[in-house]
């Protein structure tokens, strides 16, 4: 539990710097005074140690502050000054001054050697308003903007008790109207850090610092912060900490067919809110709140602690104790590695230079070798002799346990509220501390239940309660409520309502895909080609992981809406994704997903993926695994950024398939055969079979036969002409190797999308 001293700490900090939003609304006092007295006069708040940290976190002022020499404001100052040198470098080509008008810089703009000029429009997190991509159009902002985004901020903070119950909330009004306004407006500096990164950032550093130094019973802050500072910066107060599930593909797609969509994504959704609840627990544990918390997606997530020795035992006994309730509920499906680096201030910042990247490599390194040896001797004694009686496989999930009804208890809870879990409607996601009907089993003896708006009031007024979780809104209440991004879009229930909705032959897609190069890009993404590493901070980390999951999570939603794709969201997480749907919209949504991450990263990220065409009833876990193999090969190809279809002999750069197989020679296929009656087909099946052996003179010339036969026998309204012209490609395309091989992935398309149901061809229906 957090103490009434650390919750004011981590209160100041977030709003440490909300004077530099009252400022830029046209006040023109300092920021730190400015600040001050808008949270006294205008939000009512009177707590003194809150507004210290805020009056105070500058330097200038804190030396001559009247304050005792614990008090907590000089822990804001040097956790202030720590996120604001991790947050702000000088641009390549710096100008004097500052601007108030200055816009949210893109974080893009460095990333992976870019030298970029995006920024973003003047507005607040708003996911009715579309996507927030970065643009070059000149963007100003105004006293207006400001003046309604205090106001926002000021209806938030009213009559809110700052206590823990609250502390989400803040978060989330923060990160709801500061995440595209400037920490910073110097012209100088990069200004690709917003003021809710920045705020929180300081939020998670102060956290850490007050844990190191109460467990040095040190309580002259002044001293140590303030007048002693530049040693501090070089003291290991931090660990940066990384948790990761392995296990979790397979979790998911190993299930039986009946019910097999519903269960995909409940099954999915569970173990996005497990990942959350773990994290969650951990942070409760450690007295800590969530502006600790880097990232969280794929089930990986990366926290900033603080260093001391409670945290670091805490750290190993919890990875036991998960890894112990995974085998009780799983068996070794599910397995938790962690691992933490211990840092300074300074190597947060990357001083010296390569100290950051450093952090990433040890904790890397650490979570394989655990991955390589999972389990420690009790650990194995526990497995070989827990009692077996009575267990029988389940027909869902294929593990042993105590069954009901032929399905494990889990299954059976996941069948349940499949429904309710993935609907649009507004749901709660509530952790208990007692197993209800119904509720699904969590880590720490916890249960997860489905609320409405009406059950969850009832829910928190009892001692079980304990957290809960909402989708995708961006204000949840003045209640102690978490805010996840989730990809929810669907447009059907059942591999066969989307097979029914696909255009031509009655099959459904199944997407795998994922960002190339992720784990590369956060270790050395930030790195200048000249081996500058100056832009290479914890800041730059943690605003880039917002964005993604930014992307992944909730932007996905509205790109998939906007076009209306016939698909549905079976996983969408920090960087990877798995969509199933109608088979040509899936196709269509693949193009849809890697154009608009294009856009928004600024070109410095690409996505490989893989997409396999199947019957509605074909397995699951095959399904699964064949997409899987496909996406590994697109991974596999130089310079990754491509797409393999059908199976691996379909593989291509996205611009390849994009330009050429698709508008190209899919186009001149459509509108070639678009006038064309039945014959057309057997034409092309006919086709198929001789382009893929052309290396043969004979097949060669049976090619150019077959496309003499198609010449029409009236030249009716320039059919004559557009044969010429059409055979004439198909020709030119038959010689080169390249072209062939796109020229057959164009028919197949095309077959698809005329084949009538029912109509058999033997090398396309395998496909």
């Amino acid at each position: 539990m957090l103490t009434d001293n650390q919750i004011k700490l981590i209160v100041g900090s977030l709003l440490h710097d909300i004077g530099k939003v009252v400022y830029r609304s046209g006040d023109g006092r300092n920021h730190s005074q400015s600040g001050y007295e808008y949270l006294k006069n205008e939000a009512d708040i009177h707590d003194v140690k809150i507004l210290n940290c805020v009056r105070y976190h500058h330097g200038v002022y804190l030396k001559n502050a009247r304050i005792p020499e614990d008090d907590v404001a000089y822990i804001t100052y040097f956790s202030d000054n720590v996120a604001a040198f991790s947050d702000r470098r000088a641009a390549e080509n710096p100008e004097d001054g500052f601007d108030k008008t200055m816009p949210l810089d893109s974080v893009f703009n460095i990333l992976n050697g870019n030298k970029g000029n995006g920024h973003y429009a003047m507005q607040v997190l708003d996911v009715k308003k579309g996507i927030n991509y970065p643009t070059e159009t000149p963007v100003k902002m105004d006293d207006y903007f400001y003046k309604t985004v205090i106001h926002n901020i000021t209806e938030n903070l009213k009559g809110i008790t700052f206590d823990e119950e609250y502390l989400n909330s803040l978060l989330l009004v923060l990160e709801a109207n500061l995440s595209y306004i400037p920490s910073s407006t110097s012209r100088r500096e990069l200004a690709d850090i917003s003021l809710y990164d920045h705020m929180k950032m300081t939020a998670a550093v102060a956290s850490c610092v007050e844990q190191y130094l109460e467990e040095r019973s040190e309580n002259n802050y002044r001293k140590y912060l303030l007048e002693n500072a530049k040693q501090a910066y070089d003291e290991k107060m931090f660990l940066l900490y990384s948790m990761d599930i392995s296990g979790i593909q397979k979790f998911i797609y190993t299930i039986a067919d009946k019910g097999a969509l519903k269960g995909l994504r409940a099954r999915s959704f569970y173990l996005e809110i497990m990942m959350e609840h773990l994290v969650d627990e951990l942070l409760m544990q450690l007295s800590l709140s969530r502006a600790n918390l880097i990232y969280t997606g794929g089930g990986h997530s990366y926290i900033l602690l603080p260093n001391t020795k409670h945290v670091r035992e805490s750290l190993e006994r919890y990875e036991q104790e998960i890894n112990h309730w995974f085998i009780e509920k799983f068996d070794i499906a599910l397995y938790m590695a962690s691992s933490y680096a211990m840092a300074s201030a300074n190597d947060l910042r990357n001083v010296p230079e390569g100290s950051y990247s450093e952090l990433y490599l040890k904790m890397s390194k650490r979570i394989s070798e655990k991955k390589g040896h999972r389990y420690n001797g009790d650990m194995i004694r526990f497995m070989n002799h827990r009692n077996k009686d009575g267990e029988r496989e389940c027909k869902v999930c294929r593990r042993t346990g105590q069954l009901i009804d032929d399905k494990c208890p889990i299954c059976r809870a996941l069948e349940n509220v499949s429904g309710s879990i993935m609907k649009k409607e507004k749901r709660h996601f509530t952790v208990v501390c007692e197993a209800l009907e119904n509720s699904l089993p969590l880590p720490q003896n916890k249960y997860l239940i489905v609320d409405t708006k009406e059950s969850l009031l009832k829910n928190m007024e009892k001692d079980t309660y304990v957290r809960c979780y909402t989708k995708n809104d961006i204000y949840t209440g003045k209640h102690m409520m978490t805010k996840i991004w989730v990809g929810d879009y669907t447009t059907g229930d059942t591999f066969e309502q989307f097979a029914e909705q696909a255009d031509g032959i009655k099959r459904i897609g199944v997407l795998r895909a994922d960002v190339d190069n992720l784990g590369t890009t956060f270790v050395y993404g930030f790195q200048r080609k000249n081996g500058d590493g100056k832009y290479a901070t914890l800041s730059r980390a943690a605003t880039l992981s917002r964005q993604l999951s930014l992307f992944f999570k909730c932007y996905i939603n509205e790109l998939l809406e906007k076009e209306e794709r016939k698909v549905t969201i079976v996983y969408s997480g920090g960087d990877d994704v798995f969509l199933v749907g109608a088979w040509n919209d899936v196709i269509a949504a693949c193009v849809d997903l890697k154009n608009a991450l294009e856009r928004f990263t600024e070109g410095t990220l690409t996505i490989s993926g893989g997409i396999g065409i199947y019957p509605s009833k074909y397995p699951v876990n095959i399904m699964a695994k064949e997409v899987e193999r496909l996406e590994d090969n697109s991974k596999n190809m130089d310079g990754k950024n491509a797409i393999t279809i059908f199976d691996e002999n379909h593989g291509y750069p996205w611009d390849e398939f994009e330009n050429k197989v698709l508008n190209e020679k899919l186009s001149a296929i459509k509108e070639y055969f678009a006038e064309e009656d039945e014959r057309g087909m057997a034409f092309l099946y006919h086709l198929v079979d001789l382009l893929r052996n052309t290396e043969e003179k004979i097949n060669t010339a049976r090619y150019v036969y077959l496309l003499s036969r198609m010449e029409p026998e009236k030249d009716e309204n320039g059919k004559r002409e557009n044969y010429r012209k059409f055979s004439k490609k198909m020709y030119e395309w038959s010689k080169d190797e390249c072209d062939r091989k796109q020229l057959i992935t164009a028919i197949y398309l095309y077959v698809y999308l005329n084949r009538e149901r029912g109509e058999q061809t033997d090398e396309t229906d395998r496909r």
